[in-house]
């Protein structure tokens, strides 16, 4: 599906496929520009064609017509593009495979093809329009659980695929891309990108916990560190660096205790301890450093 959100105007793609890496075909976007979806008989130029357009200032149903003037295999495509104000067009061929259909609405569209039952397409539609109170990827992963729920691609599941881009383009475009998780090989690809959205909601919180390290400002990088470790608490990276933020607020014995039973774990993180007064990232007094190293 494409869809936009209303209160932030990012833009997305979702897709899962029974088929391999599908987000390195079905899934563009641009930020402050559109998103398309090329699926069934994929033309990948689609995608970077389609944007051009739109950001020359086509509107998507004359992009749509346009990529399909030419297209010798229109009959078998499946295409769907959505712009910055929320308009779509959608094509799915006459030869695409049943059951092959889409619906469109104010900022979405969802579309399917090769499915099991003519039932997925209107359970896309209603998980989208169900979910409007959560952020824009969980709303879009929820559509795609609502498709397998009705039995999804009638091949199974294999690969998964989710892109979120901002509103409007910055001066920093390695930064216009919100998400971009793929799933390329999986037995459960839907679930698995699921619990991506769940780790990179965890990292952004690691993320900014990083960014208030920096700035030494360390109560506010602890709020965050704990955050994420509070969504993933077995994970070592983000105990660790909460016990690192502990030593470096002069909290040493919380700290000794966190990192004592990281290290029974995996002893490496005593190793990469010892590195950090190098460069800064623990400044600690040398008897304070060896009660962290035992």
């Amino acid at each position: 599906m494409v869809a936009r959100d209303a209160k932030t105007g990012e833009m997305a793609v979702a897709v899962q496929s029974h088929w391999f890496s599908v987000g390195t075909a079905v899934s563009w976007g641009e930020a402050g520009v559109g998103v398309v979806a090329t699926q069934s008989f994929t033309n990948k130029s689609f995608g970077l064609r389609g944007l051009a357009m739109l950001k020359a200032g086509l509107s998507p149903q004359e992009a749509m017509d346009s990529l399909l003037n030419n297209d010798d295999g229109k009959a078998f495509r499946q295409v769907a593009i959505l712009d910055v104000k929320g308009r779509v067009a959608t094509h799915t061929g006459a030869k695409c495979i049943d059951e092959a259909g889409h619906a469109n609405g104010d900022n979405f569209s969802v579309q399917a093809n090769m499915m099991l039952n003519e039932t997925v397409v209107p359970a896309m539609e209603v998980a989208w329009k169900k979910h409007s109170d959560l952020a824009l990827a969980e709303r879009m992963v929820k559509v795609l659980d609502a498709a397998q729920a009705q039995g999804g691609d009638i091949r199974g599941k294999q690969s998964a695929a989710l892109l979120v881009v901002k509103a409007e383009a910055s001066n920093e475009p390695w930064n216009d891309r919100v998400l971009d998780l793929r799933v390329d090989d999986h037995q459960n690809p839907g679930l698995e990108l699921n619990r991506l959205v769940k780790v990179y909601r965890a990292y952004e919180h690691m993320n900014q916990g990083d960014y208030f390290v920096e700035k030494g400002k360390m109560q506010e990088a602890m709020n965050e560190y704990n955050a994420a470790m509070e969504m993933f608490p077995e994970n070592l990276e983000m105990q660790y660096w909460t016990a690192i933020t502990l030593a470096n607020d002069g909290k040493i014995d919380q700290a000794v205790k966190m990192l004592q039973k990281i290290y029974k774990q995996d002893a490496k993180w005593r190793e990469l301890t010892k590195r950090l007064p190098k460069v800064g990232l623990l400044e600690v007094e040398e008897q304070e450093l060896k009660k962290l190293l035992k």
